[in-house]
């Protein structure tokens, strides 16, 4: 009978196994040192790996008819591929002075690069060494270094803005993450750059001693960004950027009242994105940072409304049976309440006027007379209903303003609210402060009867909200806002032809008016903001704000420009070629921007 194995036995059989399978490891070894060093050497330095990251081409954005306004354009990059050295050879320091001669940029006589480049070299990484290498320079480097291992080839993309700096602050612009690779700043490109940037891919490539390439596997799929389709009418927007006074600050906007879509967007100071993209010297980023370009001032910047503000107040009067339709007043040019007077804008006064031609004629006696009668909260109330002191919810970062309450100062300033604050406020001086977006929206709103939220991309959903104010004022508005045009304040846009023009036109105190003669920085801002119908075309809603203008005047003559141009391209119909000519300003009978116009302003009575 069997006997079962013994402890001691059962651990010789392990340790006989053990024993076993090291001198089959042992004897691999000595195989691999001894006998295929040789080989696998020549095979090592013969062929490595070469791991290359794919940047996706971003994403193009177009205007509303599929007009390029920010894409790409191919570049080719040149990289140092690292071999492993500790230092550079000679040869290879002999490769970078060539290659330096080739493009033009320091790259072994600069010591800081150099140092780079040998790292690189030394831990296998690849480094940048020519970004955007012209066709000339690229088949010179190809003619000498066509399967040089180091040298490394790389197609890629630049961004490229057609229109420069068309529409800079709904574009944006990029900044660079590493060597070669971007993501947005600002604007479209940041709000949108999950979309936009695409999904990155690689590919991993054999390569021999001589540089030439032996097999190639893709480890991961590359996805091209999405385009993005905006609202913007680059030819509208071409107008817009063409007419605002050359060095003056403040934003233009056009947008359809029905639908909210902004078809053109001016903020100025504006940039060339295309600076971000480029090598930038001291020179261009001072002027930037002198400049302050990057506020979007038609959503960012928060300005005092003036005479605006009036169609806000004359809406609380009449629905509060402060003042009726038909009412009347006799505007002697001043008002005294409390312990000061309070001056209308035409110092000799308007006579005797209705309260539609008070509104056209921008007179201050009538809401003087309003603000004496009206609590500053009711105001306030009124305001919001059209808008005013709120975001609008835009894709574009914003600010709310100010419509101030009893209540804010209370809080804010740590005094109760005076009644003879609410004169000013009736008039749209005060603490307010509005963004000009949000008095588009306002104009827009006492056409259609809904406030609309701002669309900057055509995939956006259309959001309406009823305006609660009474078909009735409305109507007066209507009709006091055409009277603007005909009779009031707005009458320079009215020698241009065959619109319908709802307007308003606003001189918005910055600093009191004695200071006005110290400098253009306490100059009244100049406003014009119009609801318009060329025949039978679509509408428009306009809003131009000029800062430290002095007046209105020179917002209505820009208004002006606007509409006849604007005009000269619905004539064309179909004709009509969707993308500007760049190289042509827009054809106008009244002169675009003269600097006197400035100097005019103060020196005769300002339009209210």
């Amino acid at each position: 009978m069997l006997q079962p194995p013994t402890l001691s036995l059962k651990l010789y059989r392990i340790m006989v196994g053990i024993l076993c399978a090291a001198l089959v490891l042992v004897a691999r070894l000595v195989q691999l040192q001894f006998v295929l060093e040789s080989a696998l050497a020549t095979q090592s330095e013969k062929n490595f790996l070469r791991i290359e990251k794919i940047t996706p081409p971003r994403g193009n954005i177009t205007d509303r008819n599929g007009i390029l306004l920010a894409t790409n354009k191919p570049i080719t990059l040149l990289y140092w591929q690292g071999t492993g050295n500790r230092k550079l050879t000679e040869a290879q320091q002999e490769q970078l002075q060539t290659i330096e001669t080739i493009i033009g940029t320091a790259l072994i006589s600069d010591p800081a690069l150099l140092e780079n480049i040998t790292f690189a070299e030394r831990c296998y990484k690849q480094f940048l060494i020519a970004n955007d290498v012209s066709l000339i320079q690229l088949g010179k480097i190809k003619e000498l270094f066509a399967h040089n291992k180091n040298i490394m080839i790389m197609d890629h993309f630049k961004r490229f803005y057609p229109y420069k700096a068309y529409a800079s602050h709904a574009l944006g612009y990029l900044g660079y993450i590493n060597d070669i690779e971007v993501a947005g700043k600002m604007g479209l490109e940041k709000e949108l750059e999950p979309a936009l940037k695409g999904t990155a891919g690689s590919v991993c490539r054999q390569i021999n001693s001589v540089g030439k390439e032996l097999a190639t596997q893709k480890t991961q799929e590359t996805f091209a960004g999405a385009d993005i389709q905006t609202t913007l009418d680059i030819r509208l927007q071409h107008i817009a950027e063409t007419i605002f006074p050359e060095n003056e600050s403040g934003a233009i906007l056009v947008m359809d009242p029905t639908e909210g879509d902004i078809l053109a967007l001016v903020s100025r100071p504006n940039f060339d994105p295309s600076v971000f993209i480029d090598p930038m010297t001291p020179e261009i980023w001072q002027g930037l940072q002198e400049n302050q370009p990057f506020i979007n001032r038609a959503f960012q910047s928060c300005y005092p409304p003036g005479s605006i503000f009036k169609l806000v107040s004359i809406s609380a009067a009449l629905e509060k049976n402060i003042v009726q339709p038909d009412s009347t007043l006799n505007c002697r040019g001043h008002i005294s309440f409390g312990h000061r007077d309070y001056w209308c804008h035409q110092k000799q006064g308007h006579g005797n006027i209705t309260v539609t031609q008070a509104l056209a004629q921008s007179c201050n006696i009538l809401f003087f007379e309003i603000g004496k009668k009206i609590d500053i909260d009711v105001l306030a109330n009124y305001a919001q209903k059209f808008g005013l002191g709120l975001k609008t919810n835009s894709l574009f970062p914003e600010k709310a303003g100010l419509i101030p309450t009893a209540a804010w100062k209370k809080e804010n300033k740590g005094e109760r609210w005076w009644p003879g604050e609410t004169l000013s406020a009736a008039i749209g001086q005060s603490f307010h402060l509005v963004t000009p977006i949000q008095v588009a929206r306002m104009i827009s709103g006492i056409v259609t009867g809904y406030l609309v939220k701002p669309r900057i991309l055509l995939t956006e959903s259309t959001e309406k909200e009823p305006l609660t104010i009474k078909k009735t004022t409305l109507n007066f508005l209507h009709q006091s806002m055409k009277m603007v045009v005909s009779k009031g304040t707005g009458q320079r846009v009215s020698t241009v032809k065959d619109f319908a023009i709802y307007a308003k036109t606003s001189t918005a105190q910055t600093s009191d008016l004695s200071k006005a003669k110290l400098g253009k920085q306490y100059w009244p801002h100049g406003w014009f903001v119009a609801h318009l119908t060329y025949k039978n075309h679509s509408p428009l809603t306009f809003v131009i704000i000029i800062e430290h203008a002095g007046s209105s005047k020179v917002a209505t003559i820009v208004a002006k420009n606007f509409l006849i141009a604007y005009k000269k391209i619905l004539d064309a119909g179909r004709d009509a070629p969707l993308e500007p000519d760049m190289g042509q300003e827009p054809q106008t009978t009244t002169p675009l921007f003269d600097t006197h116009e400035f100097e005019e302003s103060i020196t005769q009575e300002p339009d209210a």
